[in-house]
């Protein structure tokens, strides 16, 4: 039940020390991973304390609680539990800090969260009316130092409580003009002097900007940050496509340098890792050459992944030496076992960075990394060697790279493996983030109230005009990337023909070098393949009377496979089993497995219907208009999400799946059965 302050100060003076932070599994198969994942990395890396994040307005509440209990109670590590405090009725808050009591969770990191948006974004209860509990919080939470002096005046001195700071400064702009730490200064004065006890910064990758802050806080005349623990946040390289979009939504600088090493070689995610791991601990170096009045601790943002992480601390020596024999990890309670035996009673030591397994019975098997593909956003694929199937005679010696720690150890995205603890890695931890503000978003898409003009947003976007970023998008690009081109005209005549909204998508490829320069992914001297895909909303009657009936006849099922879901929770799959997973990007290199790249399955998709219809809800909600919300919530109702999965990929066979779409596109003319009524909305509500 250690306070992460107590903890700092019981260190020697020039000692260093590490922090790791993990968000809760969107998928409870992930969540039991993870458990297994953190048993490793508290055994062989030995972290000061762990983070648990929190979700936007209290979304991963019960997650959140689950995974601090088992990270406090379980593994005996010390645990602070992030919390925020807008956008949340206050209960929920009340409701965490006395489990987090309970559970001997002493230390807490106070967030303002989600700015509040009483005027630009709307919460709407089902009536139509806005929720007065969460319009009442927001005037009692406006900022992080009103959760810190809550915390105070309600629990004293039992919780440590850290808040966050920005080397760079904020912005609650996804795009902001200006920002600077001399603005948020006064803001983060007032976070101390409310009871603020230590500091985590917002992740840079430029160690300038931190020495330079760290330097103007510790010299600062109010004095508050003379000896407070400033921590500097790091997040590590998983892959090119990742950084640019967190550093943008964190409004992170990249130097110039860093994307100059890293833009020539951004398809390959091993080398990626290699050059940013380089860089990481370039930038630990420059800030252990600052001098410290004490420990110089780091924190990491590990995105539920542990190689990238491992092979940091490895090479920068911040793992520290095992305990004496008899240490007993912090526990909330006093009887708790002491995790000492890595899974399966095996023993595990650090080689590289990676977790090794010195006795192994069983490994896990038929687990697959993978990588977002989305014609929203850049393509962008996983390099990642695939799963290794070991049988080794139990007590067998042997000394490899443990599978639990590296199978998924690419970033897992939207068509990831939900298995993995980073599948759907958030970057906002919030379930239903739109891509922009809401101010951005009826910018970029004003208030439609018609299916036409939804229509014009998507075949804009597609035709290369504004909007350059949709409500499913996760990135902004100037344009298409090139592969999406190539199959543009296939997704206009879904598009405009039929009011089809394609949200992602993929052309065929059958073996083409892996530097080719649109499909190319992973290491040189390889050959990638493609199964062509599409997924987008369609009318409900257009699903049950036409979409359904037609890939389900006895000429077109051998040839597809299809997911489909609604808002309500509806949903089925051609697939006889839910445990089916359908390959849809793979490679074959040089001197490696065949890596799968890009999947599809039950899990994911289910996963991914929630979030995609979530979106149609917060579109709705920054929406001022009345007849504007209530169009797009009809609109959430009344369509259907499908993915079709075309098994024809060979040179000469890849255009079939798109000539089976356009020919139940052409069944029915345009205004007669494609689930639009006579006054241009869904005639069908999706059940």
């Amino acid at each position: 039940m250690a306070k992460i302050t107590d903890k700092i100060a019981a260190l020697p003076q020039d000692a260093t020390f590490f922090s790791l932070e993990f968000f809760p599994p969107k998928t409870q198969i992930g969540f039991s991973n993870l458990q297994d994942r953190l048993q490793r990395m508290a055994q062989t890396l030995r972290p000061l304390f762990v983070n648990v994040t929190w979700g936007a307005g209290g979304c991963t509440a019960s997650r959140s609680l689950e995974l601090a209990e088992i990270c406090q109670r379980q593994l005996g590590l010390t645990t602070c539990l992030h919390l925020t405090c807008t956008n949340m009725k206050r209960k929920v808050v009340d409701e965490a800090l006395r489990e987090a009591k309970i559970m001997g969770v002493r230390n807490i990191l106070a967030l303002r969260g989600d700015p509040p948006r009483r005027e630009e974004y709307r919460f709407d209860t089902e009536d139509g009316e806005e929720e007065e509990e969460v319009k009442k919080n927001n005037e009692e939470f406006v900022w992080a130092t009103d959760l810190v002096r809550y915390i105070r005046d309600k629990y004293g001195d039992f919780f440590c409580i850290g808040v966050a700071a920005y080397p760079e400064g904020h912005s609650d702009e996804s795009h902001p003009r200006e920002q600077s730490y001399e603005n948020d200064l006064p803001y983060l004065i007032e976070k101390v002097r409310a009871g603020a006890d230590f500091l985590v910064t917002q992740f840079f990758f430029d160690a300038h900007a931190y020495t330079s802050f760290e330097k103007m806080l510790r010299e600062h005349e109010s004095g508050v940050f003379r000896n407070i623990p400033v921590i500097p946040g790091l997040l590590p390289i998983q892959n090119y496509q990742i950084l640019k979009r967190t550093s943008k939504l964190a409004h992170c600088r990249i130097p110039p340098g860093l994307l100059e090493t890293l833009d020539p070689i951004k398809a390959d995610d091993e080398v990626v890792k290699r050059k940013g791991i380089d860089a990481l601990c370039e930038i630990i170096r420059e800030i252990q050459a600052v001098n410290c009045s004490g420990p110089r601790g780091f924190h990491f943002y590990t995105l539920n992944l542990e190689k990238v992480v491992g092979s940091i601390l490895e090479e920068s020596s911040l793992i520290p030496p095992e305990p004496p024999a008899g240490d007993e990890p912090d526990s909330a309670i006093d009887d708790s076992p002491a995790a000492t035996e890595g899974i399966n009673g095996t023993t595990q030591k650090i080689l590289n960075g990676i977790p090794q397994i010195r006795k192994l019975s069983d490994l896990p098997s038929s687990r697959r990394p993978s990588m977002t593909s989305n014609h929203l956003t850049s393509s962008h694929r996983s390099s990642s060697p695939g799963p290794q199937t070991l049988n080794p005679t139990n007590n067998t010696t042997i000394n490899i790279p443990s599978r639990e720690a590296t199978w998924d150890d690419f970033p897992n995205g939207r068509f990831g493996d939900a298995r993995s603890p980073a599948f759907g890695t958030p970057v906002s931890y919030s379930p239903y983030s739109l891509p922009c503000t809401p101010a951005q978003a009826r910018s970029l898409w004003g208030e439609p109230t018609t299916p036409a003009a939804i229509t014009n947003l998507f075949t804009n976007h597609l035709s290369g005009e504004a909007p350059t970023q949709l409500p499913w998008s996760d990135d902004s690009s100037p344009s298409l990337s090139p592969e999406t081109a190539l199959i543009r005209d296939h997704l206009l005549t879904l598009t405009t023909i039929r009011n089809w909204w394609t949200i992602a998508s993929q052309p065929a490829v059958d073996g083409l070098p892996s530097t080719d320069p649109t499909h190319g992914w992973g290491p040189a001297k390889g050959f990638v393949f493609q199964k062509p895909f599409v997924e987008f909303f369609c009318p409900f009657s257009d699903w049950e009377t036409l979409l359904r009936p037609y890939l389900q006849s006895s000429a077109i099922s051998p040839e597809v496979s299809w997911y489909a879901g609604t808002a309500s929770g509806a949903f089925e799959s051609s697939n006889e089993s839910k445990e089916v997973v359908h390959a849809v990007t793979w490679g074959s290199f040089l001197g490696k497995e065949i890596m799968t790249a890009t999947m599809v399955e039950e899990v994911s998709f289910r996963q991914w219907c929630e979030e995609a219809f979530g979106r149609w809800e917060e579109w709705a909600r920054c929406c001022r208009e009345g007849e504007a919300r209530g169009f797009l919530r009809r609109m959430r109702e009344g369509v259907v999400l499908v993915n079709v999965i075309g098994h024809e990929y060979r040179t000469g066979e890849g255009e079939r799946l798109w000539e089976l779409l356009r020919e139940v596109v052409g069944n029915v003319g345009f205004g007669q059965a494609n689930g639009v009524d006579g006054k241009g909305e869904p005639d069908g509500k999706a059940g």
